[in-house]
């Protein structure tokens, strides 16, 4: 029983960590006062784009840095169309959405003639697991041998990036001139520039780190938690880390809850495919693997209180003369 906990747990940390970039680049945007719909569509861009360079170079961090570019250049799309354009915010990332979705999939078929798909990766061009000092010895002792082993060692280089991503978010947004002034951009842009500081500039800058993180999300999906690009394979992560956004109420420490709780769920529902459950059988796998989304609907109908998102979020700041 405890083995079988461990093992979810250690599933629900890989995936996770998408979720949690996805959330955080989210954060940054939606607090400087742009809505970013469009993550889902950044995330399978940066996917694509990591699979094809690391095949194409047989270099992983090549293919990553890759995916940080397209990813940026997407942020940066958003951000000529929301900011300095002042569109429609939620527009705006539908398009990108689309956009990625038919580019990915166009050009997988036409380089390399497999459904849309990327070749296999080999092993160099993907990342590795990181196996902590002492791990393999520790694997016989009950209960924390393996937490040690199993939970904690043995993930790649993202998933330990994710979570340190997390405090340093905190810091960044919480503890810091930066983001005292990108706070400020999402709850009165007004006053912000009052005091002299461009608004536009601060947008742009969150958008920046917005598509980083989105470029970490993406690579991780296609080149360390797979070896290849899959149509469609970010399958609707972009949304649930909004939702997670959501539920989060826009703070680093309840977003990363909110996205363990989807992983763990996601977790639970891949073991329990093909499990008897005493009393209903075997449950539907369809059903099972929509219990993520389920939970998502039920998280934004509002079950668990209220969120109050950023008073600017989603209103276009036009400077006064």
């Amino acid at each position: 029983m405890i083995d079988t906990l461990i093992l979810t747990l250690d599933a629900t940390m890989r995936v996770s960590t998408p979720l949690i970039f996805a959330a955080l680049a989210g954060m940054f945007s939606e607090r400087s006062g742009v809505v970013d719909i469009s993550l889902e569509g950044k995330m399978l861009a940066a996917a694509f784009t990591a699979a094809a360079v690391a095949y194409l170079t047989n270099s992983a961090w090549l293919g990553l840095s890759a995916a940080i570019m397209v990813s940026v250049c997407l942020a940066m799309l958003h951000g000529v169309a929301c900011v300095t354009f002042r569109g429609n915010q939620v527009v705006s990332g539908v398009a990108i959405n689309i956009l990625a979705a038919g580019l990915t999939m166009t050009l997988g078929l036409s380089w390399f003639k497999q459904g849309g798909q990327t070749p296999q990766l080999t092993d160099a061009a993907r990342f590795s697991t990181i196996e902590f000092p002492g791990a393999e010895m520790m694997r016989e002792v009950p209960v924390i041998g393996g937490i040690y082993s199993e939970m904690l060692s043995g993930h790649n280089i993202f998933v330990y990036l994710a979570f340190l991503a997390v405090p340093f978010t905190w810091w960044l947004l919480f503890r810091t001139r930066f983001g005292l002034r990108l706070r400020a951009v999402g709850e009165n842009p007004k006053a912000v520039d009052t005091a002299g500081i461009s608004v536009h500039r601060m947008r742009f800058a969150a958008l920046l780190c917005a598509g980083i993180l989105c470029g970490f999300a993406g690579a991780y999906i296609s080149s360390a938690q797979n070896a290849q690009f899959v149509r469609d394979m970010t399958a609707g992560q972009g949304f649930i880390a909004l939702a997670a956004l959501i539920f989060g109420k826009w703070r680093p420490l309840p977003v990363l809850g909110a996205c363990l709780l989807f992983g763990f769920l996601d977790a639970v529902a891949v073991r329990l495919q093909g499990v008897e459950i005493p009393g209903l059988g075997k449950a539907p796998i369809q059903l099972i693997e929509a219990l993520p989304y389920i939970l998502t609907v039920v998280l934004l109908a509002g079950f668990f209180g209220k969120a109050v998102a950023p008073k600017a979020i989603g209103l276009p700041y036009v400077k006064e003369r």
